[in-house]
């Protein structure tokens, strides 16, 4: 784990959520400034370098990619912007494979986050509330023929041959990342996950074994009262209802490495920018496996 992983971990962690974003915007702006010396040091590529990188150093073999990544975070070295990003991305996988990118909404931090959020408006409007997982992920949610999941908060985008396989039914879904989740679609198919100017702490794929595994999951839960709530889809309303649950324990990401062999769990940088590559497969087998001997990613206080 790098200084700078280290210190999101931390301010994630202790930090309310507008001072969160406040200590980020501060970063940014530091680092706008070292910009050319960052350029000079670490060189530039663009979309075509970063694809050729992709081909060379992961291949095809897969039938879904799912995509965690940060244009802001690839910035200086990468030349190009979200639209060129994502527009790689689709070359990339081709008219044979399927894209997806997490497209979640985890409320308005002015509220204090999804409960606040949405306790004041429990109508979520699937088409125009965006994604807060970046402007890339946007851009490709309201692209032509891409398909989304129904939640409010673990929303999946998706293009290609298994897309409408993969976004149908979330809302059905027992849990969020369970049975019957765009999640469970991807452990069941050769799912590459990518991570591209993010190291692998936003993994969202490890909630999958927890609600796979529900009661049976060993870390102890707090139980909040359900809200009823209205998924909005075009001309379409969707009853909905949002469980409210979480761990008692706070959860520690980089356990994953003693978890995960390091061929299951690949890291590396390019031009100094992050990237990581797992398989969901390979994620959801090694976490459960932990799990029945009792070992998982949380830490008891």
């Amino acid at each position: 784990m790098t200084l700078f992983d280290a210190a999101t971990s931390l301010a994630l962690r202790y930090l309310a959520p507008d001072q969160f974003v406040a200590l980020r915007n501060q970063y940014f702006a530091l680092r706008t400034t070292l910009h050319p010396v960052m350029r000079a040091i670490y060189g530039t590529f663009d979309s075509a370098a970063l694809k050729a990188h992709l081909e060379q150093r992961l291949g095809r073999d897969f039938e879904i990619l799912m995509v965690h990544s940060s244009v802001n975070y690839m910035e200086p070295m990468y030349d190009d912007g979200p639209l060129q990003f994502v527009h790689m991305l689709r070359e990339f996988c081709g008219p044979d494979r399927t894209l997806a990118m997490p497209a979640f909404y985890f409320g308005d931090p002015h509220l204090g986050g999804v409960g606040p959020t949405f306790d004041s408006n429990p109508r979520f409007d699937l088409h125009r509330t965006p994604s807060q997982m970046g402007l890339a992920t946007e851009i490709f949610r309201r692209s032509k023929g891409v398909r989304q999941s129904r939640h409010p908060i673990y929303r999946i985008s998706a293009l290609g041959p298994l897309a409408e396989a993969l976004t149908t039914g979330h809302e059905t879904a027992e849990r969020a990342c369970g049975r019957g989740s765009p999640f469970d679609l991807m452990t069941a198919h050769e799912t590459l996950i990518l991570g591209i100017g993010r190291p692998f702490e936003v993994l969202t794929h490890i909630h999958h074994v927890e609600d796979l595994m529900g009661e049976e999951f060993p870390v102890p839960m707090s139980i909040g009262t359900d809200l009823e709530m209205t998924l909005i889809d075009g001309e379409a309303e969707i009853p909905f209802i949002l469980r409210r649950r979480g761990f008692t324990w706070k959860r520690d990401m980089w356990k994953l490495r003693d978890i995960m062999e390091p061929h299951q769990l690949r890291e590396w940088r390019f031009h100094h920018v992050s990237l990581f590559a797992t398989r969901a497969r390979d994620v959801t087998e090694a976490l459960l496996d932990a799990a029945k001997r009792g070992i998982t990613l949380y830490e008891k206080p």
